[in-house]
């Protein structure tokens, strides 16, 4: 590795582990972890809260741009603050989550985010993870890793999620909504979900999250071992 801090970039489309897959691999690589789509859901809890329209793509890009969000990263723990508050379960509602969606689509949005993901990334590296990390943030990522699993097992995985967290929701439900969500990550103009050819891909349907970190990991820890091949 250089003496810049590395970055392992991590993408995917929603419901395939990347969250669980890059805090446990930060900590295991001592890198921070930084989750992308939580600094989306930041700027669409804030959309909400100022009762934006957001089918209004001025209004919205508008209030991306003013919005009042810092990365604040201390021991290696990157925390989310908006408003001069630290953000909680308030970003993770179904609610949220729709907004997200809708919102990340457009393109000022998305280059307040990639401003805020490069700045970060460059001062501390890190385990970063999203749908353009690899692609559009950090391209030159020396570590790029793309996460996927059928629609019906991220569909499965994300209605056990919300039922844990108390939102009832039918299975069927969540899965046509992953499936509207992919359907918009995919096409959208602006930074779509798109695999690169330097991307490894890790199909994660079939493997518990500790053998994903696992297999990540050891690519990640052997590339280190010989900087010279890089």
């Amino acid at each position: 590795m250089s003496s810049a801090p590395p970055v392992v970039a991590i993408d995917g489309p929603a419901g395939v582990g990347k969250s669980t897959t890059a805090r446990a691999l930060a900590e295991r690589l001592g890198l921070p972890y930084l989750d992308t789509g939580a600094m989306y859901r930041c700027l669409a809890l804030d959309a909400l809260r100022r009762g934006v329209d957001l089918d209004d793509r001025d209004a919205v890009e508008a209030a991306a741009a003013s919005a009042s969000l810092e990365l604040r990263c201390e021991g290696g723990r990157v925390e989310l603050v908006l408003d001069g508050a630290p953000v909680g379960p308030e970003i993770r509602t179904s609610e949220v989550s729709r907004a997200t969606s809708q919102i990340s689509a457009f393109p000022g949005v998305r280059r307040r985010m990639v401003e805020l993901q490069r700045s970060f990334g460059e001062r501390h590296g890190g385990v970063i993870e999203g749908r353009d990390i690899g692609s559009v943030v950090f391209p030159s990522a020396p570590f790029k890793f793309f996460l996927d699993a059928d629609l019906a097992v991220r569909a499965e995985r994300r209605h056990k999620e919300l039922v844990r967290r108390g939102e009832r929701h039918a299975a069927a439900q969540v899965a046509a909504e992953l499936e509207r969500r992919d359907r918009r990550d995919r096409q959208r103009a602006e930074a779509p979900l798109v695999q690169c050819p330097d991307h490894v891909r890790i199909d994660t349907g079939d493997l518990r999250p500790e053998e994903v970190v696992e297999r990540i990991a050891r690519a990640v820890e052997a590339a280190a071992r010989e900087p010279s091949q890089r």
